[in-house]
């Protein structure tokens, strides 16, 4: 579901991502059971909204994580400089680094050799990003890679042949079904050598109320995040979305850890996308995005499956959260 690391800067669209935007719409929208790409979310309203999300007391996915990379830079550190050699530091969706800034500090102020390499979408965000460390970092060494994950992880390894390490944070894996997270894990095997390593954020399984919570706030914001995607629509694609006759509906199920978001309309009715109609009857729901949920053995069995070894472990003190570490084999 929604996660800490979100996609930022797919705002303003150009014709060709527009085009590819109304294609998976309308390609999701015709199915029998329809769905919406969450990756949309990110306008600029929907990023106003994530940011008041990640502020409400029921969001715990961001204090969660930042807690580990606050109070346990040093154990982070010391995994990533085990063999005292020098090494590229990746952050795949970096964003504002939020988190990720604690153990760039660290890693400096311990003289290690790296090089920070942030993978974005946005340029804009990256130039950002990079001024402010180089400004509150003496010394960092930045090199922005504007671009697709693998994309960008190809160029890397040309750049450079050094050791590389790789994080994905703020609980993005979740953000697939498990066979698509296998199928990313394994295209992120590919893309490094034996010996890297991957720092990988995990939200964990745990009392279904408190998940359940995190994405029905009381404030109504998650809904308002989901709903937003239509007015988004209508704005964009020449939609004719009513939001008021949708309504967001959350579920998560505890066996399987799959924490998933629906809009669930409220009457018969079509809607209109540009020259193409979409039907939707009553209670008709849409499925907008996916946030699972692991176990720690879970964590471990996917790096296994994929092409890595776990590694270590780093939990925040509620065990709510893992940061864990993978090394590909």
């Amino acid at each position: 579901m929604i996660s800490d690391n979100y996609p930022a800067g797919l705002y303003p669209l150009n014709d060709t991502l527009l085009g590819k935007f109304r294609e998976e719409v309308l390609s999701g929208l015709h199915r029998k059971a329809k769905r919406l790409p969450s990756k949309y979310f990110y306008d600029k309203t929907g990023d106003m909204l994530f940011q008041r999300i990640m502020a409400c007391p029921e969001y715990y996915l961001t204090n969660c994580e930042l807690e580990i990379f606050q109070s346990k830079t040093a154990d982070l550190a010391q995994i990533i400089t085990s063999d005292n050699g020098t090494f590229d530091l990746i952050e795949l969706g970096a964003g504002d680094a939020t988190k990720s800034q604690y153990l760039l500090k660290y890693l400096s102020d311990q003289k290690a050799s790296f090089t920070y390499m942030p993978i974005d979408i946005s340029g804009n965000i990256l130039s950002v990003l990079e001024k402010r460390l180089k400004d509150e970092i003496t010394g960092l060494d930045v090199t922005c890679l504007e671009g697709e994950y693998f994309e960008m992880l190809r160029i890397a390894a040309e750049l450079s042949g050094r050791r590389k390490i790789v994080m994905f944070l703020g609980a993005n894996i979740g953000n697939m079904e498990p066979r698509e997270a296998k199928e990313f894990c394994r295209d992120l095997r590919a893309h490094l050598a034996p010996g890297d390593l991957v720092l990988m954020g995990v939200d964990l399984k745990k009392h279904p109320k408190l998940i359940w919570e995190a994405y029905n706030d009381s404030a109504g914001l998650t809904s308002r995040f989901n709903l937003n995607l239509l007015h988004r629509i209508n704005r964009e694609l020449k939609g004719d979305f009513d939001p008021d006759q949708f309504e967001h509906y959350q579920t998560y199920d505890p066996g399987s850890g799959a924490c998933k978001s629906h809009l669930v309309s409220l009457q018969d009715q079509i809607v209109t996308i540009g020259d193409s109609k979409i039907v939707f009857g009553r209670d008709e729901s849409v499925f907008m995005e996916i946030s699972q949920k692991y176990t720690l053995e879970e964590v471990d069995n996917l790096a296994r499956e994929t092409g890595f070894v776990p590694v270590y472990s780093c939990p925040d003190t509620k065990g709510w959260f893992v940061d864990a570490f993978w090394k590909a084999v």
